[in-house]
């Protein structure tokens, strides 16, 4: 499953592809290319999987000024939305569910989408940008004096 997050609305874009080369990355950008109005600039926030950095990929993205990449730092990719959405997805459509065939889970992985965007929410962060680092600050000092007095 390839997804994008539209972060204003909520709503996913998704697509299922059996493998995820940058043929099929490429498709996937052009059905969100297809989807968005005219004029607006697209920031597509994403890991730093080989697919996205190939040269037909970076050379369809030049030919679009408009869209504007931004890579997760390697092992962060908490802080990308759609990976949040993800979880959902895997909790509430795919954990207990019971599928015999690849096509049996696509189709409940495309129900989900669907339902998903019939009232699509947008996340929300719940603490600002200086209590997630401080609570980030407590941790590597927490885990810091644990593994000093373990020497």
């Amino acid at each position: 499953l390839f997804a994008a997050l539209d972060i204003a609305t909520g709503a996913v874009i998704g697509k299922c592809y059996k493998r995820h080369r940058a043929v099929e990355f490429l498709n996937f950008l052009k059905q969100i290319d297809g989807h968005m109005p005219k004029g607006l600039d697209v920031h597509i926030v994403m890991d730093n999987y080989a697919t996205h950095k190939t040269p037909k990929v970076k050379a369809w993205l030049a030919r679009r000024p408009h869209w504007h990449i931004h890579f997760t730092p390697t092992s962060a990719s908490w802080i990308n939305q759609v990976e949040r959405w993800f979880a959902e997805l895997t909790r509430k459509q795919l954990q207990r569910g019971v599928h015999v065939c690849v096509k049996d889970l696509e189709a409940d992985i495309m129900k989900f989408v669907e339902c998903h965007n019939e009232n699509p929410k947008p996340y929300k962060w719940v603490k600002s940008a200086d209590e997630i680092l401080a609570s980030v600050k407590r941790f590597c000092l927490k885990t810091e004096q644990t593994l000093c007095g373990e020497l």
